[in-house]
């Protein structure tokens, strides 16, 4: 028998940091996740641990480097975490971590924002993959969960049809999705959180902006925009599920539905997914 591959590791180490600057604070709370690759076959095949550092010591490991490098750019944390892991233990070939952030929004009280007080933000949840080895750091940035919505510049036809068909053609229709993107950097921007930021308002203005005749279409432009932006990514992954309005029958009622009463449906819905890279 042969293990063919093997790997370990610590899952949802969630930590939040406090920044104060004054009576001004900031919180940063993230979702880690730690995989560890190397020479563990031993701890598998014949009960040696002499090589397996505890998933108890990843843990703290990412709470006590969270003091130092947690702050405003999630891949930095990453990055200091997978970089320590191959410093201290010549063992490890290989450190992929998953590290997920959790949004709070500073209350606003009489209109002022509030020093301290966070409200939690559901709408969408930033993430960053780091994958360190030996000899190379490759970082992904991205955001999921974002749910975006027009009302109106989309439309779908022109598709082939048979006798299982009964969707009609439509220049004017309800497009929403819950966006899942991924970016690759190829080389370390200046600023992570800039560069991330821009890649999104590219996106969200081409969504939000450009007639959408298909999701595949609109996908497709909002990759290709990501890409313009920001030279150093050199692939973009988007998911785009097609949550579907549909437009509700009023004609019983003696009623006229002029694309204004739909009901929202979140299954089954439309699945589109591609990966758009520089050549």
């Amino acid at each position: 028998m042969k293990l063919a591959h093997q790997q370990y590791g610590k899952d949802r180490v969630r930590v939040m940091k406090v920044t104060r600057n004054g009576s001004e604070h900031t919180v940063k709370e993230v979702d880690v996740s730690v995989a560890l690759e190397g020479d563990f076959v031993s701890s598998y095949t014949s009960g040696d641990n002499s090589t397996v550092v505890p998933t108890d010591t990843m843990k703290n490991t990412v709470n006590a480097l969270a003091k130092q490098h947690l702050g405003g750019e999630t891949e930095r944390f990453g990055i200091a975490l997978g970089e320590h892991f191959l410093k201290h233990y010549s063992q490890i070939q290989k450190v992929t971590l998953h590290l997920s952030e959790r949004m709070w929004k500073r209350l606003s009280i009489d209109g002022k924002p509030h020093p301290h007080a966070f409200s939690g933000n559901s709408e969408a949840c930033p993430f960053a993959h780091v994958t360190c080895n030996r000899d190379k750091i490759l970082v992904e940035s991205g955001i999921k969960d974002l749910l975006i919505l027009k009302s109106t510049e989309s439309g779908f036809e022109g598709y082939p049809k048979c006798e299982y068909t009964t969707l009609p053609e439509t220049k004017d229709r309800i497009m929403a999705t819950s966006l899942e993107a991924s970016w690759t950097f190829q080389k370390s921007p200046k600023l992570y959180g800039e560069a991330n930021r821009k890649i999104l308002n590219e996106m969200l203005a081409i969504f939000a902006n450009n007639y959408s005749p298909s999701v595949q279409t609109t996908l497709y432009q909002m990759a290709e925009a990501a890409l313009k932006a920001v030279p150093e990514i050199s692939r973009v992954t988007l998911k785009m599920p097609n949550k579907h309005y549909l437009l509700i029958n009023l004609k019983p009622f003696g009623l006229e539905n002029n694309n204004e009463v739909f009901v929202p449906t979140e299954e089954p819905h439309g699945q589109i997914e591609a990966t758009v890279t520089r050549d």
